[in-house]
């Protein structure tokens, strides 16, 4: 297994637009093969941090959901409503191996 861990750098002006941005990932992610894990927005501490992760069952499922991706119209939509509202200001992302029970 291969969870791909995002922290996006948020404008905290506009939360509730990353959050409607992180709802519309939820069931993509989900529908393309892999197991979303959840968006994690600011609370306490830095308003301009958030985090996702989303886990596949090795980086060749994530490979193949990459190029799903690239040409889903709902993932398109997000991406659209991502630079229409410019709520997101940089991406990073790293690929972990988890330790589950």
């Amino acid at each position: 297994m291969v969870t791909c861990h995002i922290r996006y750098e948020i404008d905290p002006a506009k939360l509730q637009e990353f959050e409607i941005y992180a709802r519309m990932w939820l069931p993509l992610v989900t529908r393309l093969g892999g197991e979303h894990h959840g968006y994690f927005l600011p609370h306490e501490g830095k308003n301009y941090e958030a985090f996702a992760a989303f886990s596949f069952e090795s980086l060749a499922a994530y490979e193949v959901y990459r190029e799903k991706m690239a040409v889903d119209e709902g993932c398109q939509a997000a991406y659209e409503y991502a630079k229409q509202t410019g709520c997101i200001i940089r991406i990073e992302r790293q690929f972990m191996r988890p330790v589950l029970n």
